[in-house]
């Protein structure tokens, strides 16, 4: 047995490329050009094969390294036998990247005529080596005629069914024509334009200019790489940023995108392709299959929140501010349910005069020393006789959506706001609660979420939330359903307003409400009817006392 040491290929200038995958682990037994490493530079993915097959002997890297060139990555055992022929394949394929492909020995030999007169030529740009795709689409052309255009810069940009690639000027010159434009379907050896080159720049001045010199002074670029045309269709602006939130997931750039676009958490899709690689077809299967069960969304459908890719800092000063944990989850969270709950918001007023006067008249000579009863405890009151005449707001469609499960009990989560975000703690058994124990266990919880007290069960088994912002303000607000429930009930500040009894305007207090529901659930009249029930009862304490 004899051991070989695998370094990092020709990178094409690029340093300090990142390891984003270990493929083999010490001790398997590997076959030649199977797939050991994957790299992932700001504009390419590329995977490091094998060059020979042998056992794997030790691994000198891990995820999240930076490599170049020629780093040592893998020792590699195989017998004296393999490791020789490799040697000899070798030697005898290195000639071959100095020797860019006919296709484009063609493109760059073909006009000579006027070369030692260094007048401008024109010569054919025509699509690289596409690793065996065929039928790529053209989804931009990064260049316009007449643009002045340097060596390796992009002219336009293909992407398969697998990758992305770009496609660079074979030299420095002016671009005279596009034979294609997006949209366009092209293959292997197509002429995609013209470019008019100064035969100067591409001419050797110590030696005669000669169809190989020519081909072989061009082959200083790393596209197309003839010896490894499928690293160069892995090209993706954006795979980076992906890594971080996909980890080890086994998928090329085009169907990272694509699950960037669906909002699915690649983690959490089973892929069918090669060695488990996930491709296209396993991104909308795997959609096809949360749609038909849209409640429940854990498996990370439309879970991730998208930002901006946007530089900012190119029209002044910005500040990066690191969201918490908490933020964090409650942003997926609404994410989720906006995506997924078809909500519609009901919108009425409640007349509470009577009922603020009896808060702040008699019933503040019957409490207990300490306790202080604030609306949101006839809030709370209210919402479980309405809860028990609805039933259907107390409820939750089964996985199939084919069932609503109808729940007994009646546990109030109430929003409060804390210093690290936004917070439900949840009032258990609130149909056995009194006035004064709503006021109690509301301003405990309150408390205890605004002191990081707040274990971790108290925020769990809601069955319908009230969000109050009657001590900040506004008239109105959509607050969004919090999956499982199907509904959820906002408080505005109250107002004093003009209202017609019959013979004359009087000063009425009216506090604001706001019902957002579930409308697979529910239907608009059911949810007129519950804001309306719980308006009488807000305007008569008479029938929450009873």
């Amino acid at each position: 047995m004899s051991q070989t040491q695998v370094t990092v290929p020709d990178l094409g200038g690029i340093d300090e490329v990142e390891v984003i995958e270990i493929s083999i682990k010490v001790g398997d037994t590997i076959e030649a050009e199977q797939e050991i490493i994957v790299l992932e530079s700001d504009k390419a993915t590329m995977e490091v094969p094998a060059p020979m097959a042998g056992k794997i002997a030790e691994i000198l890297v891990s995820v999240g390294d930076k490599v170049s060139s020629g780093t040592l990555v893998v020792t590699l055992e195989s017998n004296s036998e393999q490791a020789s022929e490799s040697t000899e394949e070798s030697s005898n394929e290195e000639p071959e990247d100095k020797v860019v492909s006919p296709e484009t020995s063609k493109v760059i030999d073909a006009p000579t005529a006027g070369a030692n007169n260094n007048e401008p030529i024109n010569v054919e740009i025509k699509v690289p080596d596409l690793g065996g795709a065929g039928d790529v689409e053209v989804i931009e052309l990064s260049a316009s005629i007449g643009d002045n255009i340097d060596a390796e810069e992009s002219l336009l940009v293909l992407e398969s069914d697998k990758a992305t690639m770009e496609v660079p000027a074979p030299d420095s010159g002016q671009l005279v024509s596009f034979a294609v434009k997006v949209g366009d379907k092209v293959n292997e050896g197509d002429v995609i334009g013209v470019m008019s080159i100064v035969s100067a720049a591409t001419t050797s001045a110590d030696s005669a200019s000669t169809p190989t010199q020519t081909a072989a002074l061009e082959d200083s670029t790393p596209e197309p790489n003839v010896k490894e045309p499928a690293q160069a269709m892995k090209a993706s602006s954006e795979s980076v940023a992906e890594v971080a939130s996909t980890g080890s997931v086994h998928a090329g750039p085009a169907v990272r995108q694509l699950a960037r676009e669906m909002g699915v958490d690649l983690t959490q899709v089973s892929g069918t392709g090669p060695r488990k690689r996930i491709v296209k077809e396993d991104v909308q299967a795997f959609v096809k299959n949360k749609l038909k069960h849209p409640v429940n969304q854990g498996a990370g459908l439309l879970a991730s929140v998208i930002g901006s890719s946007e530089d900012f800092s190119r029209f002044g000063p910005i500040e990066h501010v690191p969201l918490n944990k908490i933020k964090q989850v409650t942003a997926k969270n609404m994410v989720q349910s906006w995506s997924t709950i078809p909500q519609v918001t009901q919108f009425d007023e409640a007349d509470i005069t009577d009922l603020e006067g009896y808060r702040k008249g008699q019933m503040a000579t019957m409490l207990p020393e300490g306790v202080k009863v604030s609306p949101l405890a006839f809030v709370l009151k209210a919402c479980v006789l309405a809860l028990q005449k609805f039933p259907n707001f107390n409820a939750s469609l089964n996985l199939d959506g084919t069932q609503l499960i109808t729940k007994q009990y009646y546990n109030l989560g109430i929003a409060v706001e804390t210093p690290d975000g936004l917070l439900v703690p949840v009032i258990k058994d609130a149909d056995k609660k009194s006035l004064i124990d709503f006021a109690k266990d509301s301003a405990e919880l309150a408390g205890k979420a605004r002191d990081k007290k707040l274990p971790m069960d108290g925020m769990m088994g809601g069955t319908f939330t009230i969000s109050s912002l009657g001590g900040i303000g506004g008239t109105a607000f959509t607050p969004i359903v919090s999956a499982p429930q199907v509904a959820i009930l906002g408080v505005s500040k109250a107002a004093t307003k003009p209202a017609w009894d019959g013979e004359a305007f009087k000063p009425r207090l009216m506090m604001p409400i706001s019902l957002s529901y579930d409308h697979r659930v529910i239907d608009g009249a059911e949810a007129a009817r519950f804001a309306r029930y719980i308006c009488q009862l807000l305007g008569d304490t008479r029938h929450m006392l009873l």
